[in-house]
């Protein structure tokens, strides 16, 4: 009788806390705990994120575990988040692992945070209708941290073949919202606003970038100088237009986002083609993808809500794969603050 693949996969990268159980490809658990500790700064504090993580990681472990229904002796290996991330909040994940696997006698399996997140749709919880992207195909990260252009040809060989060139998408959305005196962070708040407003209220500057790369630097640029100069005829003018201005600028974004995923599709032919990351919750990306797929012919992947922030279901997702082909790391591998996949 074979035995239990059980995998335990830990994210500790930013300021999410997150713990996760698979077993034989199957979704068990999933427990996250958020910092709220940074909205007053305005964005994430580094020391003050790993002092959080280090509160909160054995306590989500230990509910993850509960929730699964798993003890510690039936894990077969503990994947974790390896970079690149806050190198502070990685290295509370980072030890915590390689503490658990040394006291377990198991193995470990380190995980680059940005294919954790591509290979989130790869995420079971056994439902029957659920679907699945195939190899190879083309997928949209876009996050606080990373506007990128993928060719997944499997799960260990990813293809970069655009991605930003200064700020990326989430940036700029958190940025521009700063500026309006919107919360930290920016995007649901933007999100909720822009849903109230009309989409071409304001139009912005777009970049002229060859080929698949991003360039959001230019519109934030563009956002701030239109608010200064409408805010010196009219104090109020932010107040005023609060919602048309969300709108329009999730448009611009979304439509700079969409127009180089279009080109990157017609150009390789891959027809399948899916969105992943933090900004892939914004509602106007995720219409659309269902629009380019039904004008395109595009069949479209869209996470789930809980997979498309930092979470530990897709770490543990990504070691599950690696687990099955006996990648393992040593005891001595150290994380890593910046790199590409």
């Amino acid at each position: 009788m074979e035995r239990d693949i059980v995998i335990l996969g830990i994210e500790s990268s930013c300021d999410d806390t997150s713990a996760a159980v698979i077993k034989n490809g199957i979704l068990l658990s999933n427990v996250t705990a958020s910092q709220k500790v940074h909205e007053e700064y305005g964005g994430v504090v580094p020391e003050l994120a790993s002092r959080a993580h280090q509160q909160n990681i054995i306590p989500v472990v230990d509910t993850a575990l509960k929730r699964a229904g798993v003890r510690k002796d039936e894990l077969s290996a503990i994947g974790f988040t390896r970079g690149p991330g806050l190198l502070g909040s990685l290295l509370v994940g980072t030890s915590f692992a390689k503490g658990l696997a040394l006291s377990l006698s198991i193995p470990l399996i380190d995980v680059n945070h940005l294919q954790g997140h591509v290979l989130a749709h790869f995420v079971s919880e056994g439902k029957p209708e659920e679907r699945h992207p195939q190899f190879p195909f083309l997928c949209l990260l876009v996050s606080g941290g990373n506007s990128q252009i993928i060719i997944v040809k499997d799960y260990n060989d990813m293809q970069i073949i655009g991605q930003t060139i200064d700020d990326a998408a989430g940036e700029a959305f958190d940025k521009c919202v700063k500026v309006m005196g919107g919360p930290y962070p920016g995007g649901p708040w933007l999100d909720k606003l822009a849903k109230e407003g009309h989409p071409n209220a304001f139009s912005f500057a777009k970049p002229q970038i060859a080929g698949y790369d991003y360039s959001f630097s230019g519109l934030k640029t563009s956002f701030l100088y239109f608010l200064r100069d409408n805010l010196q005829q009219d104090p109020d003018f932010i107040e005023k237009n609060k919602a048309d201005l969300c709108a329009s600028l999730q448009t611009t974004i979304v439509d700079i986002l969409m127009k180089k995923l279009r080109l990157a599709a017609k150009d390789t032919g891959i027809r399948q083609v899916a969105v992943a990351g933090g900004v892939s919750a914004n509602s106007g990306l995720r219409n659309a993808f269902i629009e380019y797929g039904k004008r395109y012919g595009w069949d479209v992947f869209i996470p789930p809500f809980s997979y498309t922030t930092d979470n530990a279901a897709m770490i543990a997702q990504a070691a599950y794969f690696k687990y099955q082909h006996g990648e393992f790391c040593s005891i001595e591998e150290v994380p890593f603050a910046r790199v590409n996949m």
